[in-house]
């Protein structure tokens, strides 16, 4: 599978979510979809940005935007996390990188000194007809999410 780029199609993918079926990118065609790729379950800045997409859910929602996030986290993992959030999206569980190889967001990062392989913080953007119309990598969490809805209601203002 490419990487996406923007303006070309994202290819379909199937990946396990915390509703416990499986996540089947094909069937939100008709849907904008935001997916976002954060590092770790219930660390401060994965918190928050999951807090933060959450927050601004109902105006994602008023836009037909579907939101999912996904980490290399388990889905065992993931259901707490987002319980204890009361995170009313869905978190992605991918353990064997092949979304974050579609995307291609692992990275080698400094952590306390050492040099460690992963998820490097990114989002992109899809539209309805599975277009990717927009993508932030390496990016800060404090107004991102906020970022993402501007860009999306932009397009839909724009769209023909």
């Amino acid at each position: 599978m490419n990487t996406p780029v923007v303006g070309q199609t994202v290819a379909d993918f199937t990946a396990p979510t915390t509703d416990e079926t499986p996540f089947v990118f094909s069937s939100l065609r008709g849907h904008p979809v935001v997916i976002y790729f954060y590092p770790k379950d219930s660390t401060p800045g994965c918190t928050q940005e999951g807090q933060d997409f959450n927050a601004l859910l109902p105006q994602f929602q008023a836009l037909n935007c579907e939101i999912v996030g996904v980490s290399r986290d388990s889905l065992k993992s993931h259901q707490n996390f987002r319980c204890k959030q009361n995170f009313a999206f869905h978190l992605l569980s991918d353990p064997e990188e092949t979304l974050c190889a579609l995307f291609d967001v692992i990275r080698m990062k400094n952590m306390y000194g050492k040099q460690v392989r992963g998820i490097e913080r990114s989002t992109f953007l899809i539209d309805a007809n599975g277009v990717l119309i927009a993508e932030w990598r390496k990016l800060s969490v404090n107004g991102h999410a906020q970022i993402v809805l501007d860009t999306l209601r932009e397009h839909a203002v724009n769209r023909p």
